[in-house]
């Protein structure tokens, strides 16, 4: 990866986090804004004697991941909006079978092709309710170069842990937007590998203890394991006419992350101390969020920010405490609100929150941001 101190794209930075989390298998196909991550990719990996390939299309980039993952390395793809649509199905897959995986996507405008080369925000939902059926997912929101390698260190060591897919979700400005990047020292950052089983007397490929993820026994390892998307018993066996069984493997699977959010979710807080009026953002547009924040503190208003990292599991508690000691909210989202309609569910009422939303491919400003800022604080003061 060259120098320690780089100046290069979020996209760059995606592929950085990955080879530095020990990922040796990517699949993908190129679509814009995301190509980059492939390239970076293509390029580093089979100098670490890592695999690369090009796929024909992003379903089976899916399904090649989530097939390289059942051998025991560490996978990812990266995409944009239309790719990441055409992923669903194996997603969800990769859920039921917990197969460890990242993916990461880019974000465009949308729908269909939309605008290839500008940046949005308008997957959130998707992420969270993309692939059908009851499930939990696990979805990363970096606002900057740096933290785009960073999350997606994370997001792997998310995936080993909990035996499931991890989204990583930046956009096409911060993709293609060039920032200093410190590049880490194996010794300055936590690495999670997979737990596999150790023995082969009486074992059972989804049966799980008290952290509620079962151990791992990779294709070829000598181990009898039996992987299905079909509802299953603990031996992996299909049991889809079973509604006990379906209920309980269901909930399992769900119950691993929800149970674990203490662990899994990430946010930062700016100015929360005397705060009437509360910011709460995510991703790219944090970034003149938090401007506003500060500069409005020093002209005296009782203003906050609120940084969303991690999206999914939604942090519910986080945002509910807030509004409990603020006098209202607004959320700032590149699309035509998303975001906006969990964190309303949070508030419960407990005080007024207001959209502004931007599409267009433009990022928020500070000047509208402050605006808005003034227009919520006449309204409620």
């Amino acid at each position: 990866m060259g120098d320690k101190v780089q100046f290069v794209q979020g996209d760059d930075a995606c592929a950085y986090g990955a080879i530095l989390a020990g990922c040796t298998f990517f699949a993908g196909y190129p679509i814009t804004p995301a190509t980059e991550v492939a390239e970076r990719m293509a390029e580093i990996l089979p100098k670490i004697e890592g695999c690369y390939i090009q796929m024909e299309d992003e379903i089976a980039s899916m399904g090649a991941i989530v097939g390289a993952s059942w051998t025991g390395v560490k996978t990812m793809t990266a995409t944009s909006g239309p790719g990441f649509s055409l992923m669903q199905e194996n997603l969800g897959y990769a859920i039921m079978t917990e197969t460890p995986c990242v993916i990461v996507n880019v974000q465009r405008s949308g729908p269909s092709t939309g605008q290839p080369t500008l940046g949005a925000y308008g997957d959130m939902m998707q992420a969270r309710w993309g692939t059908h059926g009851d499930h939990e997912i696990i979805m990363l929101c970096p606002a900057s170069v740096q933290e785009a390698m960073e999350l997606t260190i994370v997001a792997f060591n998310l995936a080993e842990a909990y035996r499931t897919p991890v989204l990583v979700f930046i956009d096409g400005e911060l993709g293609h937007m060039r920032e200093r990047l410190v590049i880490p020292e194996d010794d300055e950052f936590e690495l999670v590998e997979r737990t596999c089983a150790t023995s082969r007397e009486g074992y059972r490929p989804f049966a799980a203890g008290e952290n509620l993820v079962p151990a791992f026994a990779p294709f070829g390892a000598g181990f009898r394991t039996y992987v299905t998307g079909l509802t299953h018993n603990e031996a992996g066996l299909p049991r889809s006419a079973s509604a006990p069984i379906h209920d309980q493997l269901v909930r399992r699977l769900a119950d691993k992350i929800l149970r674990n959010t203490d662990q899994i979710i990430r946010y930062e807080e700016f100015g929360a101390e005397e705060c009437e009026i509360a910011i709460i953002a995510y991703g790219i547009t944090a970034r003149a969020c938090r401007d506003v924040v500060e500069e409005g503190r020093q002209r005296g208003l009782k203003v906050g920010l609120l940084r969303l990292i991690t999206i999914w599991p939604f942090p519910d508690e986080v945002v509910a405490r807030w509004a409990a000691r603020v006098q209202a909210i607004l959320v700032p989202e590149m699309n035509l609100g998303q975001i906006v309609h969990p964190i309303r569910e949070a508030v419960a009422g407990r005080c007024p929150v207001m959209l502004q939303s931007k599409i267009g491919g433009e990022l928020h400003t500070p000047t509208e941001l402050s605006e808005a800022l003034e227009e919520l604080r006449c309204q409620v003061c």
